[in-house]
């Protein structure tokens, strides 16, 4: 049996020095160290043997599962040391090559629009104001001359979590926390920028969108100064020869109210395909800020007026770059965003 053993040792150390991959090296060691292993195998025979060489050949045994335990742990280590040798070859680099120029990050259209609109009226002495997406009915709908059940509710189809909140459908709340702030202080020339919901999709709709609200409340203020205002945003965002023009309207914030045309940014007031050949585009609306919403927020309308407006800023954007579906914005489609 000794010199089975041996015989079991030296073919053992052959195969695992011939072996070049783990899965062989596994196979191996089951073949000969494993439950049904060789060396099991013998020390299972030992009762045959007799007392006195029973000792001796189970030493002999353990000594050599350890030596080819040995054997396999320091072939393993080979292969190893092997493996990363071939991985740092294949991903070796040459840091002698030229680099790669990096793709430069640049703002979304939206953005950009976004920045210009608040350029114009930071220029024209508005200052910016913010205020939560997640809003109470009454800063939403009440406080704007919009009570429960009024049927102007339904131009605004909204998202509510409970019935008495819900996501923002335009901006106007953050003029009725402006004005309840600072009431009853006078001038008050504001723009409120920011994200607005309203369950819409289609090629002119999102459920999200951007608007920007602007309003100013000081004496004697007039629809000639919210025209003026209008002119000037409006020349700046689309060139100088624009014009505008005001067409009655009704909103329940505004009395009275208007929506704002500018002359066709495509054919400037002449007819076309884009402007159905009327030479106008709608781009806001506004109007003189409502008695009511005065007085809710704390000014006297006896003594001070103002005008409001709002627009959407995404459909600043479709006319400035001439397009024709909103959903475009919000698509990520790198061969859209990259002309920008």
């Amino acid at each position: 049996m000794k010199e089975q053993l041996q015989e079991i040792k030296k073919r053992a150390e052959k195969e695992i020095k011939s072996t070049d991959e783990f899965a062989k090296l596994k196979e191996i060691q089951v073949k000969y160290l494993g439950k049904k292993g060789e060396i099991t195998q013998v020390l299972r025979s030992m009762g045959k043997l007799s007392k006195e060489d029973r000792p001796f050949i189970g030493k002999l045994a353990n000594q050599v599962k350890d030596e080819i335990t040995e054997i396999i742990d320091k072939r393993k280590e080979y292969l190893e040391d092997l493996e990363k040798d071939k991985r740092y070859i294949s991903e070796r680099i040459d840091v002698t090559l030229p680099g790669i120029k990096p793709v430069i990050s640049q703002l979304h259209p939206l953005t950009l629009i976004m920045n210009e609109i608040k350029e114009i009226f930071l220029g024209m002495g508005f200052t910016i104001a913010d205020g939560p997406e997640i809003e109470t009915d009454y800063y939403n709908f009440e406080a704007l001359n919009i009570p429960k059940e009024h049927p102007a509710r339904d131009m605004q189809d909204s998202f509510y979590i409970t019935e008495e909140i819900l996501l923002r459908t335009h901006t106007s709340p953050v003029q009725i926390r402006t004005m309840e702030r600072v009431a009853p202080e006078v001038p008050l020339r504001i723009i409120a920028p920011g994200k607005v919901y309203r369950r819409d999709d289609d090629a002119t709709h999102s459920p999200m969108f951007h608007q920007v609200e602007g309003f100013a409340v000081d004496k004697e203020i007039s629809m000639g100064d919210l025209k003026g205002t209008l002119l000037t945003f409006a020349r700046q965002m689309f060139g100088k020869d624009l014009q505008i023009r005001l067409r009655p309207s009704f909103f329940p914030f505004t009395e009275p109210s208007a929506e704002v045309d500018i002359s066709c940014v495509i054919c400037r007031g002449d007819g076309c395909r884009v402007c159905g050949q009327t030479g106008w585009m709608e781009i806001l609306g506004a109007g003189m800020i409502h008695p009511r919403v005065l007085e809710i927020s704390g000014y006297d309308p006896e003594k001070v007026t103002g005008y409001a407006f709002g627009m959407g800023v995404e459909r600043i954007a479709m006319l400035k770059y001439s397009m024709d579906d909103l959903r475009l914005f919000f698509t990520n489609d790198l061969r859209m965003l990259e002309q920008f």
